[in-house]
């Protein structure tokens, strides 16, 4: 596992990737992006707060995830 911010299959880096991915194939959190403006609207929506993580135990409020990244990718769900 790359946990450093190199870049990591294409994103900025292994937790902006990994929030992406956890948003992209969890339905629940998929459906809940779908209308977000953004990655801190995807946030306030789905009610997580600091302290929460992913499965694999990265924060969604990292300061290392790219909000603008995660942001653009939200707002491509409802292309």
């Amino acid at each position: 596992m790359n946990n450093n911010d190199s870049g990591y299959q294409g994103w900025k880096n292994y937790q902006t990737w990994n929030v992406a991915l956890y948003i992209q194939n969890t339905e629940h959190l998929y459906f809940l992006a779908k209308g977000c403006k953004s990655y801190t609207h995807f946030l306030a929506r789905a009610g997580i707060v600091k302290g929460q993580t992913t499965a694999d135990r990265v924060s969604w409020h990292d300061p290392r995830i790219s909000k603008k990244e995660v942001s653009e990718m939200i707002r491509e769900l409802d292309s």
